[in-house]
């Protein structure tokens, strides 16, 4: 079913999720998830379920007497999510992040700890003003702060994308000093940055990086034994120890800089670098390009 057919409210849609993604990976779902996630009493979070189960998924989930909730069905199918382990980690991440701000919230999900990692300070004026400059699409002009040079230049920008790199905000955009597409991140932008009348001219369309589409595809380090490779491979659900990572040319050095792929980086012991880069020629990703990514992702530039 498509997105513009969901005749769904997003409040019971995000309920519905919930359900999903409680029963598909903790195997027990209760009206409690429901009833202290979303602020709701018993009697409404049991007529959430009985509605997924009468209009969504009705062979999905079934009551188990001796746990008293539900569990997973052989049957289960994805209704409303996708089935992938990352929406969990989503759910994990935000009912922690809910839990340290309001400390007399019980979410009622599994004992559970999130590692993060430190945040790059964007201040809300930064935010609000690139939203506001995507969204109508319209020229920026902001105080931008580089590392190299170390020194805090105006830049005339026309965004049309915000990128999330991890912890890291990023503004793709049209640089008209430069006379190129290029990322910024928002941590870098200083004073308040000036939503001009003035419209874009170069907006995603004219973006040549960023529309074209390429696969990275990987496969477990060579210097590994069979064994090792095995292993790794099962780790990511490879097919013929091969994986493929479908993204925009413009956000791949990002990706494999992440994951530490290239030759330019690779690390001498494999059993830390674990993955190798199949295609690297194919790509065709200009060294410049990926050399301002990763110094992007490291918070060089």
């Amino acid at each position: 079913m498509k997105k513009t057919d969901w005749p769904i409210r997003w409040d019971l849609l995000l309920r519905y999720r919930l359900i999903e993604i409680v029963a598909f990976w903790e195997g027990r779902l209760t009206t409690n998830h429901i009833c202290h996630s979303f602020g709701i009493g018993r009697q409404q979070a049991s007529k959430d379920i009985n509605t997924y189960l009468r209009e969504l998924g009705p062979d999905n989930l079934v009551y188990d007497r001796h746990l008293k909730g539900y569990v997973p069905s052989a049957h289960f199918r994805p209704k409303v999510t996708t089935g992938q382990i990352s929406e969990y980690q989503d759910l994990l991440a935000r009912q922690d992040s809910l839990s340290n701000t309001f400390d007399s919230l019980d979410l009622s999900v599994a004992e559970s700890t999130i590692v993060r990692g430190p945040q790059r300070i964007i201040r809300p004026e930064v935010m609000r003003a690139v939203i506001a400059a995507t969204r109508q699409g319209r020229v920026l002009k902001a105080e931008y702060a580089s590392l190299s040079p170390a020194r805090v230049q105006q830049q005339t920008l026309e965004p049309h994308t915000l990128v999330c790199v991890g912890n890291s905000w990023h503004l793709r955009a049209w640089c008209d000093k430069n006379r190129e597409f290029r990322d910024f991140a928002l941590s870098r932008f200083r004073g308040n940055p000036e939503l001009l009348r003035q419209r874009s001219r170069n907006g995603s369309g004219k973006d040549d990086d960023w529309n074209r589409k390429i696969t990275i595809l990987v496969m477990p380090d060579s210097r590994l034994n069979a064994d090792q490779q095995s292993i790794v491979a099962a780790d990511y659900g490879m097919q013929d120890q091969r994986l493929g990572l479908n993204t925009r040319a413009a956000l791949a050095p990002y990706l494999l800089a992440r994951m530490g792929l290239g030759s330019d980086h690779q690390h001498p012991d494999p059993m830390t670098q674990q993955l190798e880069l199949v295609n690297e020629e194919q790509l065709g990703i200009g060294e410049s390009a990926r050399e301002r990514s990763i110094k992007a992702v490291a918070g060089l530039i």
